[in-house]
């Protein structure tokens, strides 16, 4: 089994854990948010008063490109993922998600699971994904991290 990797030019993961392990064929994706290596969130503006708008959608599509992005560090892609477990911290929001995920997926996709959380590591994150996926090793490939 290879160790966990944490992928530069991303946002570095909040604790010490990877942005992905890869266990033989499998992948195994940290829960990843919409926050941008700078640490600003994808989807999350702020104005002069502090009054914020959260877009659900550009935040849905910032989650699956930066797993897209943790993937192909693996050598696999979005097309490769078996099952997602997605958290949203508000239901109002899962028309939106489901909207957006759709144009990433449709039925012969992942198998999926999404639950509401209280609350995420940043007052403007309205999502997380995890993610799993099976990319078979090339014969003579070991699967440890670059």
């Amino acid at each position: 089994m290879s160790g966990g990797r944490v992928i530069p030019g991303k946002a570095v993961p909040r604790g010490a854990f990877p942005h992905y392990r890869r266990a033989g064929d499998f992948i195994f994706v940290s829960g990843t948010s919409a926050r941008r290596p700078d640490n600003s969130i994808a989807g999350a503006e702020a104005d002069a008063f502090g009054a914020t708008t959260l877009d659900i959608r550009a935040q849905t599509r910032s989650v699956i490109d930066n797993i897209a992005d943790i993937l192909a560090d693996a050598g696999a892609g979005l097309g490769d993922i078996v099952d997602l477990g997605v958290f949203l911290v508000n239901m109002n929001d899962f028309k939106g998600f489901n909207e957006t995920y759709a144009e990433y997926f449709g039925t012969n996709g992942p198998t999926r699971t999404t639950v509401a959380v209280h609350q995420l590591p940043h007052p403007h994150l309205l999502i997380e994904i995890r993610a799993t996926a099976f990319a078979p090793l090339a014969p003579g490939q070991d699967g440890k991290a670059n």
